[in-house]
């Protein structure tokens, strides 16, 4: 029965997606505030979970990074519609996904399955900006706090990093490999 639970957790946060986006469109910031930690705590949990009762699967291997970027996604796409995010934001943020993720794509083809899933370091510090840029504009709306400069550190944070990160999996996965691939012959 513990073994479901991390992926039932995952399956929660997708679901609180639409929640998000419904409570945006609605200029709730503080109920979306809520949802937008709540999913988070559920991202925390699953992985805790799974780990300490050793029920990691291949579908919550699978599930767990999509919820998450289903998640930002939404708040992005909802905040850039807002105005409370610039709209190129949105842009660099969507664009290095769908290269992330096509390139991912063409390597399970070429690779016939066999690609790890291994985050680096700036993408992972990408996504911690990400989330942190949803929550400071969550509060500051919420009127909780007034952040002025340190929104625009920490866009300029998300845009470098997006960047940075997007370089190096194209490079990890494509270039690189390449080169692996032509010393073999």
């Amino acid at each position: 029965m513990v073994s479901l639970i991390p992926n039932l957790l995952t399956l929660l946060r997708i679901a609180s997606c639409p929640v998000l986006v419904l409570l945006l469109d609605a200029r709730n910031y503080e109920a979306a505030l809520l949802v937008f930690f709540a999913a988070g705590l559920t991202d925390g949990l699953d992985g805790l979970v799974a780990k300490r009762f050793n029920c990691v699967t291949y579908v919550g291997a699978i599930l767990d990074p999509m919820a998450d970027k289903l998640l930002i996604t939404c708040a992005y796409v909802m905040l850039a519609i807002m105005g409370d995010i610039p709209f190129y934001l949105l842009v660099i943020v969507i664009f290095r996904d769908v290269v992330i993720i096509g390139g991912y794509t063409v390597m399970l083809i070429v690779m016939e399955g066999k690609v790890p899933i291994q985050p680096i370091y700036w993408s992972k510090l990408n996504t911690f900006l990400q989330i942190s840029l949803v929550v400071f504009v969550l509060l500051e709306h919420s009127g909780w706090l007034s952040l002025g400069y340190v929104m625009n550190l920490l866009i300029l944070g998300v845009i470098v990093t997006t960047v940075v990160s997007g370089t190096l999996y194209v490079w990890i996965w494509g270039f690189k490999r390449e080169l692996v691939h032509e010393r073999n012959y």
